[in-house]
């Protein structure tokens, strides 16, 4: 299979997964009034889909390693198509939390396993413009779950939503089973052999470098999205409608990076690309602090978009060639982290947000995610130690 066909196959899988993982944030207060319940404690569904997503990659990176990436996928996303099916009908909030719980788990299946595809298969000197190349879908989904579902949500309400998405993972499934159908059966999985691979993996200093790292930036940059909608509101510059649209404007800013992505690596190197992503995405927490007005925090969100995939693009093709041996496992540590990272990024934020207010709580999360693009840069600018074999 050529990389354009393989990258056209897994994209659809990208979008429909990533559309999904966005559609709740700017739906917070709708599904709140909804449950009856508060737009805190909806917020959280965003820690109750990355959790799980975090908690599984260290399952299935192995797994994929062993029986094969192909047929993992193929599991996943039948589950998710599954969970996001009972996501409609759901009664309560409690029941969606469950439901995102599995869907978190399942969707755990799908870009960091097609990540480590696009690693075995496209060269090392390609391989960050192709994993570009792929997150223009995932970006995709993102824009489309975080503006077009705070649109649909006060037309079709969340439930018409989520209906939309189960669809579209039901076209994700069907590509990927027929687009997959040659792939070779895989062996089978050891969980001594899993243990290996991963002492292995964490005996490389570059890799505990990047996983660290990857977990800071999620933390810090992560943590004010599921609050934009509730902020906006409160301050009078929106609803559903309008924090759909400013939460898609990071989204946008990935747009602009994948445009960008060649020109850089020639013009710029990694170094500069590390350290301008810093800077981007600190210089955006700074103006969500002061913004009111959801047109504001489209502008800073779509400079943070810009900076955050300067930063997370080079972890990603970095951490594909810590273990070429079970690259499968390396990128399940790598989405490990950010998603924990992502997970209790909410959960400081919302402690900043009562402790300390928006302004504070968003400078020090900019000067948090400018150390990790300066430190970043120092640090991988310096030439990779051997390979884990």
């Amino acid at each position: 299979m050529s990389p354009r066909n393989l990258i056209l196959i897994l994209a659809v899988s990208g979008f429909a997964s990533t559309f999904s993982a966005r559609a709740v944030e700017p739906m917070v207060g709708v599904i709140a009034r909804d449950l009856s319940s508060s737009a805190q404690t909806i917020a959280l569904l965003s820690a109750a889909f990355a959790l799980p997503y975090a908690f599984i990659q260290p399952v299935l990176g192995p797994i994929g390693d062993a029986v094969g990436k192909e047929r993992v996928m193929k599991v996943a996303l039948s589950l998710l198509f599954l969970a996001l099916a009972g996501s409609f009908f759901a009664p309560n909030a409690e029941t969606l939390f469950g439901l995102r719980i599995i869907a978190g788990a399942a969707a755990g299946g799908a870009v960091p396993l097609s990540i480590a595809l696009i690693g075995d298969r496209v060269d090392v000197a390609q391989r960050q413009v192709a994993l570009s190349r792929y997150l223009v879908a995932v970006i995709v989904g993102q824009l489309a779950g975080s503006s077009v579902a705070g649109l649909l949500a006060e037309w079709i309400g969340w439930r018409g939503v989520f209906g939309l998405s189960t669809v579209m993972m039901a076209c994700a499934l069907a590509a990927t089973v027929i687009g997959f159908r040659g792939a070779l059966p895989g062996g089978r999985f050891d969980p001594h052999t899993a243990i290996l691979r991963y002492r292995t993996i964490l005996s490389n200093p570059r890799a505990l470098f990047l996983f660290g790292s990857v977990f800071v930036e999620a933390t810090a940059i992560f943590g004010i999205f599921p609050y934009v909608a509730p902020l906006l509101e409160e301050r009078g510059g929106g609803g559903a409608t309008q924090a759909g649209f400013a939460i898609g404007g990071f989204a946008v800013g990935g747009l602009v990076y994948s445009a960008l992505v060649t020109w850089m690596l020639r013009r710029l190197g990694i170094g500069r690309i590390l350290i301008g992503g810093g800077f981007c995405a600190a210089a955006a927490l700074v103006a969500l602090g002061f913004a009111g007005d959801w047109k504001l925090d489209f502008a800073a969100l779509l400079l943070m978009g810009l900076g955050f995939y300067m930063l997370h693009n080079t972890f990603q093709a970095q951490v594909t060639e810590v273990a070429p041996d079970a690259r499968a496992s390396a990128v399940a540590l790598h989405a490990f982290s950010f998603f924990c990272g992502q997970a209790l990024g909410v959960v400081l934020m919302g402690f900043g947000l009562r402790h300390v207010g928006l302004v504070a709580s968003t400078a020090a999360a900019a000067l948090v995610i400018l150390c990790v693009g300066l430190i970043a840069s120092n640090v991988l600018r310096r030439p990779a130690p051997q390979r884990a074999r």
